[in-house]
């Protein structure tokens, strides 16, 4: 059985991804602010660093896969702290513990979102978060909108990761992204309740033109499960968007 550490382990896609992969007899680190085995803020380096060495910890001998589901939403505040954990926090982390995934030949399943393709790769927010200073990526997002600062984070995300999928291959480890739109997970129902981005998001769900819904939590962790697998070892650098066909609707002459 493999060893995998996930991050928003706590609560929605990370809970529902590890309940599945529990199910199927595998063992599991969770990280979080909260009900989970490793407690650390990853807003924060140094919360990364003490993720960091605890799964190598746990791991010592190698990580069959690394899951940072640990995600803010568009209607989170402050924009500077959406920035830090959606971008920072999971790059600081797979760079840290890029040795112990290539021991084990294994696998990092980043979380995007389908919103990663309605922001230029040109926007000053992508391309401050790729340069990857990150005092000057959170002061720029205090500047943008929550648009450029959610979708450009996930852009920035995706980009990071094709740069550097060739080099992490040599290495021995894999990386791929699935790419979801709107799940229904408490942060969601959160957005659902929020006076301003409330609409905005049940309108958006509505439009997929194979459900006309929301994904469940358990609809992208069957998903995430199969990208973990050896049955998918041939997706590499891969950007999967399971979001009921919103992305193609939207954007139809994108390959």
């Amino acid at each position: 059985m493999a060893k995998y550490a996930i991050t928003g382990g706590a609560s929605g896609i990370g809970a529902e991804l590890h309940a599945q992969l529990a199910r199927d007899g595998h063992e599991i680190l969770t990280i979080d602010l909260h009900r989970a085995n490793i407690i650390a803020d990853l807003s924060k380096p140094d919360g990364r660093m003490k993720a960091v060495r605890a799964v190598m910890e746990w791991a010592c001998d190698g990580l069959d896969g690394f899951i940072p589901c640990a995600g803010l939403p568009l209607h989170f505040r402050p924009l500077s702290t959406l920035v830090a954990v959606n971008f920072f926090g999971v790059v600081d982390m797979v760079v840290g513990l890029q040795g112990l995934i290539a021991r084990k030949r294994g696998t990092v399943l980043l979380v995007a979102s389908n919103s990663a393709r309605m922001i230029s790769s040109d926007e000053p927010m992508v391309q401050t978060c790729l340069t990857q200073n990150e005092a000057r990526a959170l002061g720029h997002a205090e500047t943008v909108t929550a648009h450029a600062a959610y979708a450009g984070s996930k852009r920035a995300l995706i980009l990071w990761m094709r740069k550097n999928t060739e080099a992490f291959a040599r290495t021995g480890l894999r990386i791929n992204a699935i790419a979801p739109g709107v799940t229904l997970t408490p942060m969601t129902e959160d957005a659902y309740k929020d006076e301003d981005m409330g609409e905005t998001y049940r309108s958006f769900a509505s439009i997929s033109p194979w459900t006309g819904r929301e994904a469940t939590a358990k609809d992208i962790a069957n998903i995430m499960r199969f990208m973990l697998s050896e049955a998918s070892e041939h997706l590499c650098g891969s950007v999967v968007f399971a979001d009921g066909g919103t992305d193609a609707k939207l954007h139809p002459d994108l390959v």
